[in-house]
């Protein structure tokens, strides 16, 4: 019990000493996106390699051998998991209507869906909406901060870093499995969360290879360009309208949705 209260004591200091940095470093870099851009390149080199060595041939053998609805089923199971995240945020940006949207997915999902892999609220095309602490404080005015390119995760910025810390200390069912003494559960959940996100991202790793000279240019700007729009709740939709990187959040989810996704999301590697 003593072990338990003094890792969480540990994960709020290190929450609020993310805000307050944050904070303090929002205005200041908006001049300059990327003032890290030096060391950012150099571990998107290192998600390359990594990605190109382990990860995508990882994801490429899981997705051949996989039939597609048990890949879709996985998938749909993390994607319920995360509905948790989406209803605290919710209501720390007051969208109860959202909120409640959300929760009633999960519930669904969760009960008769048989623990979330079935998608039977997208069959009733009930919206899903994707919402997270680092959206939450872009929704209460905190800036960026600083881009980052953090380790086998991708692109993020700083705030989105401490949103990233957030989360999972507080709505990630994942972390709660580690909290209770099951790390063996806690380590098979996150590396089956973590080939099932790199699997989404197969295509769009392609896609960034054909469409730029400079990939790590292009990820950095299209990733900042999503978070911007979803802060603002896609109000900047229609000029993404014809780019075939960017997918709606806020949308119906019909069960039948293609598991590839867009590469401006910040993904467990580099997609490449």
């Amino acid at each position: 019990m003593r072990n338990k209260i003094t890792t969480y004591y540990k994960t709020a200091v290190v929450i609020t000493s993310l805000c307050t940095f944050t904070m303090l470093s929002g205005c200041a870099s908006q001049a300059n996106k990327d003032p890290l851009e030096g060391l950012n390149r150099g571990v998107y080199k290192f998600n390359d390699v990594t990605d190109k060595a382990v990860f995508k041939p990882v994801a490429t053998a899981y997705k051949t051998i996989t039939p597609t609805p048990i890949r879709k089923g996985f998938n749909n199971f993390f994607t319920n998991l995360g509905s948790i995240t989406t209803v605290l945020n919710d209501l720390l940006q007051f969208k109860f209507a959202s909120a409640f949207t959300d929760a009633g997915r999960f519930v669904i999902n969760s009960t008769f869906g048989l623990a979330g892999f079935i998608d039977l609220a997208g069959k009733d095309n009930i919206a899903l909406h994707k919402e997270d602490f680092g959206q939450t404080l872009g929704f209460w005015g905190v800036g960026n901060g600083a881009y980052l390119v953090l380790p086998f995760l991708g692109p993020s910025s700083l705030r989105d870093t401490t949103g990233l810390v957030f989360d999972r200390a507080t709505t990630d069912p994942i972390t709660y499995t580690h909290n209770i003494g099951e790390v063996r559960l806690h380590n098979q959940l996150r590396a089956a969360q973590f080939i099932d996100k790199r699997t989404e991202l197969l295509t769009a790793s392609d896609l960034v290879d054909e469409a730029s000279l400079d990939p790590y240019a292009f990820m950095r700007d299209a990733y900042l360009q999503r978070r911007e729009n979803q802060v603002q709740d896609n109000v900047a939709k229609k000029n993404l309208a014809n780019d075939e990187f960017f997918e709606e959040d806020d949308a119906p989810a019909t069960g039948t949705k293609s598991p590839e996704t867009n590469p401006a999301e910040a993904s467990p590697a580099e997609v490449k």
